[in-house]
């Protein structure tokens, strides 16, 4: 059974964040793509922005447990989330595959 972290209360969603955006940090750093990941992260950020305010708007899902920051109209923690999840993904391919110095 996973533990309840709802014991942080706002700052639930927040912490779940920033734990996860430490592992994809770690990542990076280990396979030296900090870079490159920041440059498609800067990419898809728009488009995540533009998505993650409609879904919010329509009322796709609510998110409870959260500070209650917002930032350009979305809660702070999504924000947060559009940089996380792609920075995850790169973070573990990276590792996995690595970059071939002969190309």
């Amino acid at each position: 059974m996973a533990p309840d972290i709802s014991v942080l209360g706002r700052y639930t969603y927040l912490a779940t964040e920033l734990f996860w955006g430490a592992v994809a940090a770690l990542l990076l750093w280990r396979a030296d793509a900090l870079r490159k990941a920041a440059v498609t992260i800067a990419a898809l950020y728009p488009i995540a922005y533009v998505w993650d305010r409609y879904t919010l708007a329509v009322g796709v899902f609510d998110i409870k447990l959260r500070t209650g920051i917002d930032v350009a109209g979305i809660p702070l923690e999504e924000h947060l989330f559009m940089a996380v999840v792609p920075g995850l993904v790169i973070g573990i391919h990276e590792t996995i595959f690595g970059s071939d110095p002969a190309t």
